[in-house]
């Protein structure tokens, strides 16, 4: 559900100005008509994201009083790293689009770089009200931790060598079960964690400083798991479903899109866009059941 909502958001940064990049340069001081302009911006669309939920996905079931669940062992993780995916994307849009209003790093991290977790916070309040649901401690880290790992690569080297990405596959599990896994193939995107992949992408240049490697080249270490059509091995034997799930560790190969040197404002938004997704590449995969296989192009 939050990835979603993240996806929901970051439909609006095909207009964003990122970092020098984009068809609107950043503004080389204080431009307050700009940042009043995207202030009241961002506060109507992460309102109407936030109704829109509300009726969305929360009106047919009963409210109740605020309450934690620890669902930590749900879908082998997979749906924390989602958080930590969304939280650090939706910052980076924040302090980004601060950025373009020329904005000082210390506003752009205070009121940008916590957009996602704020935004993400308020959805967690939705689900602590909720009987379905109940907010999550675990969920409450994650969101913590996508922002964390923004802020302090900002405070570190005053660039993103490490980037959070996505990457997504079909499977055969959502024919099993479409109305929670999904029932078209957009769906299922969101919906099925056996299909998707959530990666570390280091800038191999950025750390090594060594002219020889291409300034756009990445190292990306992934996570996914699979075999899952419930959140739990024992909420399947309730459902008569014996499952088998297990991790998957990968290590590929990257590319760092914003990197790659262009004069056009139209490919840089482009690339600065799609940043947040794996770029396909040859790919070993590690785990306890598929012990080691390459791919020639894994995604």
């Amino acid at each position: 559900m939050k990835l979603l909502c993240f996806l929901f958001i970051s439909g609006s940064t095909l207009a964003q100005p990122s970092n020098d990049i984009g068809f609107l340069k950043p503004s080389d001081t204080l431009n307050t008509s700009r940042r009043t302009s995207l202030y009241i911006s961002e506060a109507v669309a992460l309102g109407t994201a936030l109704v829109g939920l509300n009726q969305l996905w929360y009106k047919d079931y009963k409210q109740s009083s605020f309450h934690f669940v620890n669902d930590n062992d749900n879908w082998l993780q997979m749906d924390k790293l989602g958080h930590v995916y969304s939280s650090y994307q939706i910052g980076r849009f924040g302090a980004e689009s601060l950025r373009w209003s020329g904005a000082s790093q210390k506003e752009q991290l205070i009121y940008g770089a916590t957009l996602g977790l704020g935004f993400l916070s308020v959805v967690e309040v939705f689900d602590g009200f909720s009987q379905e649901w109940g907010a999550s401690s675990g969920d409450v880290l994650a969101n913590v931790s996508g922002t964390a790992l923004y802020v302090s690569q900002e405070l570190l080297w005053n660039e993103q060598r490490i980037v959070p990405k996505f990457s997504f596959h079909k499977t055969q599990f959502p024919a099993l079960r479409p109305s929670t896994l999904g029932a078209t193939p957009l769906e299922q995107v969101f919906k099925d964690y056996n299909g998707q992949n959530y990666w570390l992408s280091f800038n191999l240049h950025s750390f090594t400083k060594l002219e020889s490697v291409p300034k756009w080249l990445n190292l990306a270490v992934g996570y996914g798991a699979t075999g899952m059509v419930y959140a739990t091995n024992a909420v399947a034997l309730e459902n008569n479903i014996i499952q088998s799930p297990y991790r998957q560790f990968y290590l590929s190969l990257d590319v760092d899109l914003t990197k790659i040197k262009t004069n056009s404002n139209v490919l840089k938004t482009f690339f600065s866009v799609f940043n947040s997704l794996k770029v396909p590449a040859p790919t070993l995969e590690f785990g306890p059941k598929t012990k080691l296989r390459a791919y020639a192009f894994y995604y």
